[in-house]
């Protein structure tokens, strides 16, 4: 395939026909273990070999010694609503908001998004309700007719605080795009948000509303959603268990919500906000997602730990983006380059491709190895920074 930029706008029937052969080669190609100069050959959207050494083919594509990766894998992501809502109050086109979502996903390197979409809310926010099935809509509109670039599927997060949760997610759990689950509570005084001092200062300095009435709102909220929950959640566990989706524990704090996820049948841990929980989840046999935004800025935005200190323990899984698409590729190189961490680039590319495929139950991606999908990304570093060159989806250029 010529280097030069191509984009193929067909139905994802119409695709298979366009796959042929592809040659990557004198390319530094990120396997699970080592690092191999060598060559890489396609078949039909699947990686056929992969060899040390450069290709002599007249048709290979000269890599010049830069980065051959799996296409990356984000098991988390709800950047898409942002599209939806670009300013507070304009809601956007539903399928052009898939369009642009789509654009900086594969421009951050992503081959495959579980795109994270809230079913219910913490507060009265109506058009949460709203836009969930046109967000789906549009995602399965625009995949069927071949517009998107990388593939996406959806992961339901699902507010227990909201009698509505239960209804939503009926309505939309047996989509065929609806791949996972997880289970959130977002009350100040729990999990994510146990600091209510630290919660009362960051709303306070986000509506401009002072500490007082701060204060006032959640007790008038948690007098009105602290019980939901408990009638909520076994209603959702039991719509995600009767279909084997894959369930998430959402911001685990308290060794208490280990032991509740264990009881519920869930296989990951999302977001742990102690260590005390994280490890908790790993002696129970539980997967580790932590936020790649967390890496790349040094710290948790709400003040909870810091991923650095997760990573040290030996107690991440999977990284996912949470809600910056571009912080997988910055926090993998960030991770291989730290001397304080204990993972070359291998290790550290794992944790956004076969570990999330492994966990969203897609076995024949995530790695560079034959019989896998064609999904590979063309990377670059300069001044620390890297950068994506080229994107192929099952052997085809996107990007």
């Amino acid at each position: 395939m010529n280097e030069r930029f191509h984009l193929d706008f067909t139905t994802s029937t119409d695709r298979k026909t366009q796959m042929g052969s592809l040659t990557i080669t004198n390319a530094r190609v990120v396997l699970p273990n080592i690092v191999l100069h060598g060559t890489v050959t396609t078949e039909d959207g699947m990686i056929v070999s992969v060899e040390e050494g450069e290709s002599r083919l007249a048709s290979a594509i000269d890599f010049g010694g830069d980065f051959l990766l799996p296409g990356l894998v984000d098991i988390h992501t709800d950047h898409f609503e942002k599209h939806i809502y670009p300013r507070a109050h304009v809601r956007w086109d539903f399928t052009r908001a898939a369009l642009a979502y789509d654009a900086q996903i594969i421009g951050a390197g992503v081959t495959t998004v579980f795109d994270s979409l809230c079913v219910g809310a913490t507060t009265d926010n109506p058009e949460r309700a709203e836009i969930l099935a046109p967000m789906i809509d549009a995602l399965e509109l625009t995949q069927a007719a071949g517009m998107l670039r990388a593939e996406h599927f959806v992961h339901l997060r699902c507010e227990i605080t909201d009698m509505a949760t239960p209804e939503l997610t009926k309505a939309n759990i047996d989509r065929e795009i609806v791949r996972a689950l997880s289970v959130m509570e977002h009350l100040p005084g729990i999990r994510q948000s146990r600091d209510v001092d630290a919660y009362v200062a960051r709303a306070a300095r986000s509506t401009g509303e002072s500490h007082d009435l701060v204060r006032e709102k959640i007790k008038i909220l948690l007098a009105e959603k602290s019980d939901i929950g408990a009638s909520v959640r076994p209603q959702v566990i039991a719509l995600a268990r009767a279909r084997g989706i894959p369930m998430m524990s959402h911001d685990d704090t308290d060794i208490a919500h280990i032991d509740e996820a264990i009881a519920d049948g869930m296989t990951i841990s999302e977001f742990p906000c102690t260590i005390e929980a994280a490890t908790a989840a790993r002696q129970k046999g539980l997967s580790i997602v932590a936020g790649a935004p967390n890496i790349v800025r040094g710290g948790s935005q709400s003040g909870n730990i810091a991923v650095h200190d997760l990573l040290t323990a030996k107690l991440v899984d999977i990284l996912a983006s949470d809600y910056v698409p571009r912080s997988l590729l910055d926090a993998v190189f960030m991770i291989a380059a730290s001397p304080a961490l204990d993972y070359n680039l291998p290790s550290a590319v794992n944790l956004v491709t076969k570990a999330p495929a492994t966990a969203g139950n897609l076995k024949d991606r995530g790695e560079i190895a034959p019989g896998k999908r064609a999904d590979l990304i063309r990377v670059d570093v300069f001044d620390g920074h890297p950068f994506i060159k080229a994107v192929w989806r099952q052997g085809i250029r996107v990007n």
